[in-house]
């Protein structure tokens, strides 16, 4: 039974120039949904060593190419080193995709490679590209004959030599149905993927593809549905490490705005009536308190005082009149 392996939802503000998302945005929700297709890919090989991976589809236009150079992406960066080849040598992009030279590549290989051809300089047709661990060989110039290029034997001997050097090969094939190429590399990788495209790719388009190859005894891993369209809003959603937190730390902000705007209507703007209580309650605590009964009253503090100055005015007065007979005496 053929399994899916992935439906990819995308915008139309994600595909707009983002040929290699995975790269240039590893955070964004399309980036999350191609490590999810690394990793459906090797658990269903994990019974045995998967080595090389074709990604094909129907008809043009179903997203293969940007499926195939985002996953060898996502491979790199799960620190395997990736080769990516553009078979496709017809009308392939790889080149345009990564911003690398077209040529040589892969037709200049196969035509130019005889039973020597492990003799040949493959630093010549490999290319390195800005991702670590992730190498790309072009498609080339256009040749007369593809699909007899790669029937000959220096196609199976250039996978059995790039498998010694690398940890994934990913080939970007033709679609099916337009020509055999497709067909005749599913023979010589370990698995194929089948790239499909929402209200795109036709049920009995898809059914003869996977007829075509399973007849040559190619192995298929699954299908991938690309092109789901979906509401940015509801696509955000979805993402729970970028958008849920954000909504999360958005609503915390707001909600510390609010409180400080309570505090402060409470604190600046409260009635006259709350003030005037509060003055007569300060009032009503400053007042001494009324004496209780059988405790000694200090009120009569004046009384004394004038006692104590009536005192002392007579005896400064009987000083004077004691002066006063002294000098008379004399």
């Amino acid at each position: 039974m053929l399994q899916y392996l992935l439906t990819i939802l995308i915008t139309k503000k994600e595909v707009e120039n983002n040929e290699l998302i995975t790269f240039r945005n590893p955070k964004s929700p399309i980036s999350e949904t191609f490590r999810t297709l690394r990793t459906n890919i090797q658990f269903m090989n994990i019974n045995r060593k998967l080595k090389s991976i074709l990604i094909t589809s129907t008809l043009p236009g179903e997203g293969k190419s940007w499926v195939a150079s985002n996953l060898a992406i996502t491979f790199a960066q799960a620190e395997k080193k990736v080769i990516l080849i553009d078979a496709d040598m017809r009308k392939g992009r790889q080149y345009s995709i990564f911003g690398i030279s077209p040529r040589p590549g892969l037709a200049n290989y196969l035509a130019a490679s005889d039973k020597n051809a492990d003799l040949i300089d493959m630093e010549k047709y490999v290319q390195k590209t800005e991702i670590d661990g992730l190498y790309v060989i072009s498609a080339g110039n256009v040749p007369p004959n593809p699909s007899e290029l790669l029937i000959t034997p220096q196609m199976q001997r250039l996978l059995d030599r790039l498998s010694t050097q690398f940890d994934i090969i990913i080939v970007d094939a033709p679609p099916c149905e337009l020509v055999t190429d497709a067909a005749i590399l599913s023979r010589m990788v370990d698995s194929t993927v089948i790239v499909t495209a929402h209200k795109f790719t036709k049920k009995a388009s898809l059914q003869k593809t996977i007829k075509s190859i399973k007849n040559v005894g190619g192995k298929i891993a699954g299908v991938v549905l690309n092109k789901v369209p979906i509401d940015a809003k509801k696509y955000e959603k979805s993402y729970y490490y970028g958008s849920q937190l954000t909504t999360t730390r958005g609503k915390r902000e707001v909600g510390r705005a609010v409180s400080k705007k309570d505090f402060f209507e409470k604190e600046h703007k409260k009635p006259v009536e709350d003030k005037v209580k509060i003055e007569k309650e300060v009032v009503k605590n400053e007042k001494p308190e009324e004496p209780k009964q059988n405790e000694k009253v200090e009120n009569d503090m004046p009384d004394k005082t004038q006692e104590i100055f009536r005192q002392v005015n007579e005896y400064l007065q009987q000083e004077r009149n004691n002066l006063n007979d002294t000098k008379r005496d004399n």
